[in-house]
């Protein structure tokens, strides 16, 4: 795996050895940050179930001011602070260990949530959604099984683009100006 564009353009990233991390795919990567690219500049991202860091990495990357990285499986969190402390980019992050939906609620200032659970986790989806949409960021972009469909709306936060690339999905929600 590597970053596919920005300050660390074709710098490869660590995994972790077999299945239970699922890194975003190179070309879902791309189309993503293809989408993302007007907003990023000086943002706040957080990458939620970060896994190898490879989303938030490609942040920093292409312009974003700071990553907050939020991973719960311990080989991941290791793997994530190697790629970290390989890039040398310590001074732009935070790695938090444990579940997005007991973390999320501590960065309300978020300009841009990317939330990417372990597909059999479908509560994750729901209780992060839940929480995200009492007080949303600007843009939260959630990464999900094609097969899995999600509400259009979550509180305050409104489906405005879904993209679909085979089995993966990325549903774009943005916050409901009109209820804030």
């Amino acid at each position: 795996m590597r970053v596919i564009a920005g300050r660390f353009r074709s710098r490869r990233l660590k995994s972790p050895p077999g299945l239970d991390v699922r890194p975003t795919p190179d070309r879902l990567r791309e189309a993503l940050f293809n989408v993302l690219a007007p907003r990023l500049e000086g943002v706040t991202f957080i990458d939620a179930y970060a896994g190898t860091g490879s989303v938030g990495i490609e942040a920093l990357s292409r312009g974003a001011r700071r990553c907050i990285f939020i991973e719960h499986d311990r080989t991941a969190l290791a793997v994530l602070k190697e790629n970290v402390a390989n890039l040398g980019i310590g001074r732009e992050v935070e790695i938090v260990g444990g579940r997005a939906s007991s973390v999320l609620a501590r960065y309300p200032n978020a300009g841009i949530v990317f939330l990417d659970p372990p597909y059999p986790l479908e509560r994750e989806y729901r209780a992060c959604l839940e929480l995200l949409g009492e007080a949303p960021p600007e843009l939260t972009v959630v990464q999900h099984a094609s097969r899995f469909e999600l509400a259009e709306r979550w509180g305050g936060l409104t489906r405005k683009r879904l993209l679909r690339q085979g089995d993966n999905s990325l549903s774009f929600f943005e916050r409901n100006l009109l209820e804030m």
